[in-house]
């Protein structure tokens, strides 16, 4: 009998991390049908929801969800990252990833969750679950030499060169600050996050002005006169980042390039005169995708800053967010009720999406297929949602 059951503890080993496994790393994993990787991961799955589907004690299927938070336009919200789904290769193709999806999504908005994010194997796929594709951070590549200016620059504040572990406190300080400021930050569960320093195999570089940590970056070196390797470089503003650009100015003699992760919103090229740096965000199929968010709940998006706007939206197809909803600005937070009135606009669940995001502007929902939106709409619609460009952390 085939049926979709949640798994705790170790029988993670014998059941979802089996097809994660497979799916996911290389095989056959030596001393067992389980990478060691995934057997050293175990610690940090315990705060997640696991489901698989199961036929007579195979798994078939498995999906997880990471109680995470993000910031919507402004307020935190509870999110569900996605994660580990993958099917058993004789499996594949048979509906099950579509059930277990439907059914974790649907555990998660009913615990609170009002959005979700995940990296797709493929976008399409997942566009069927009403997700939409979010801006893909960059990744800068220089040598060190060109940063050499700001070796001589006279910065306010200092940095600290530690162990992950021994860092790990004010990099999480950063992290949960910057999930309170910049639209789409998210930011693992505590549980989750204390692998970064349980691990301690990276440097991590703090920037530090009147007390407060305004910049961090973890990294690694791969060999002299190789590559630096780190990120994502995280900062509030260009003063951290400034003093975090020199500390890698001082490995000059050392490596011979520097590989970040940045935001896709930095701007490598303006670091210094003379800069010869190459800003890159690839997006390959399936292993280096955009990520993608979905709203779970229209509701839970209430006090979400906004513009002044006012529509009412229909959304359709979605088992989550179908209905139609009153959306008001006046106030210049969001606010939300069900409503009976004829819809301004129709709306798939990744449309209503790419609006609440800011990636998408109402004229181009219907070019995507993603609803109707009558002209006389399209001016509430963009004064309710205007265009922001969300960044999903992603922590080393």
């Amino acid at each position: 009998m085939i049926q979709i059951r949640r798994i705790d503890g170790d029988e993670r080993l014998t059941t979802s991390f089996l097809v994660q496994s497979y799916a996911f790393e290389a095989s056959p994993p030596d001393g067992g049908d389980v990478s060691e990787s995934y057997r050293s991961f175990l610690p940090y799955q315990e705060g997640n929801r696991t489901l698989v589907v199961d036929e007579d004690g195979t798994t078939l299927a498995a999906a997880s969800a990471i109680p995470m938070s993000q910031n919507v336009r402004g307020a935190v919200r509870p999110m569900a990252g996605i994660a580990g789904v993958a099917t058993h290769p004789l499996a594949r193709r048979s509906g099950h990833v579509r059930a277990l999806m439907n059914r974790l999504l649907g555990e998660m908005r009913d615990e609170g969750c009002a959005v979700s994010v995940l990296y797709p194997f493929r976008p399409s796929f997942y566009g069927r679950f009403g997700y939409v594709s979010l801006p893909r951070a960059r990744t800068a590549r220089f040598a060190p030499s060109g940063l050499a200016r700001l070796m001589g620059a006279d910065l306010r504040g200092d940095v600290k060169w530690r162990r992950a572990a021994d860092a790990y406190d004010d990099h999480r300080a950063l992290t949960l600050r910057l999930l309170e400021d910049r639209h789409g930050f998210a930011v693992y569960p505590d549980f989750r996050a204390l692998a970064m320093r349980d691990a301690n195999d990276l440097w991590v570089v703090t920037a530090h002005l009147d007390g407060e940590v305004v910049g961090a970056l973890p990294y690694r070196i791969l060999g002299h006169a190789g590559d630096l390797t780190g990120g994502p470089l995280l900062s509030t503003g260009p003063q951290g980042r400034a003093l975090l650009l020199r500390f890698l100015a001082h490995h000059t003699d050392q490596v011979t390039r520097v590989v970040l992760h940045v935001p896709h919103d930095e701007t490598p090229e303006l670091w210094a005169t003379d800069f010869e740096v190459e800003t890159v965000a690839p997006v390959a199929i399936p292993h280096s995708s955009a990520p993608m968010a979905r709203v779970l709940s229209v509701e839970a998006l209430e006090g979400c800053a906004v513009g002044s706007g006012r529509a009412v939206v229909e959304v359709v197809d979605d088992p989550f967010i179908a209905g139609t909803y009153l959306l008001d600005g006046s106030d210049g937070v969001l606010s939300v009720a069900r409503s009976d009135a004829a819809p301004d606009a129709v709306l798939t669940a990744a449309g209503l999406s790419a609006l609440v995001y800011g990636v998408l502007d109402a004229t181009e929902l219907p070019i995507r297929g993603f609803g109707t939106v009558p002209r006389e709409a399209e001016a509430s619609l963009r004064s309710l949602f205007a265009p922001a460009r969300p960044y999903v952390f992603v922590e080393f």
